[in-house]
């Protein structure tokens, strides 16, 4: 369903691995209750290089940085040695996710556990895949 025609991913696909990253990382925090309550605000790419269909797809994430009711994320992902071809970076880029509990509609500070877990590794990066995928 990510792939064309020509068999490699639509673009939107990088959307879902960085996503899957970021809760490979809430995961591995013991961050719970996190989705659902942090809608991206802002998201920004740069495609830099096709991925295929079959091909292992590394991403790489790093919580840049902890505000008060916002969280700065950079990504990375790329794609394995396939089929002839060297890795190479497929895309790279940003995003910002707020923290709007259900009830309020608004952007609120984040829940001091959330905080406590994730400032403890905020400059350490989450390498992860979607299953059948390698590292």
């Amino acid at each position: 369903m990510d792939t064309d025609a020509a068999g490699h991913h639509h673009n939107t696909a990088i959307v879902r691995f960085v996503e899957a990253s970021e809760a490979a990382l809430m995961r591995g925090r013991g961050v719970s209750g996190y989705f659902g309550v942090v809608p991206r605000v802002r998201f920004e790419v740069d495609f830099e290089a096709r991925l295929y269909f079959g091909q292992p797809v590394t991403t790489q994430l790093v919580l840049e940085r902890i505000g008060r009711t916002s969280m700065t994320f950079h990504f990375e992902v790329w794609g394995e040695e396939f089929d002839g071809c060297p890795r190479q970076r497929a895309a790279s880029g940003r995003y910002v996710t707020a923290h709007v509990p259900r009830a309020g509609g608004r952007a609120e500070p984040w829940p001091t556990a959330w905080l406590t877990a994730l400032r403890a590794t905020a400059t350490e990066s989450c390498v992860s895949d979607l299953p059948g995928e390698r590292r």
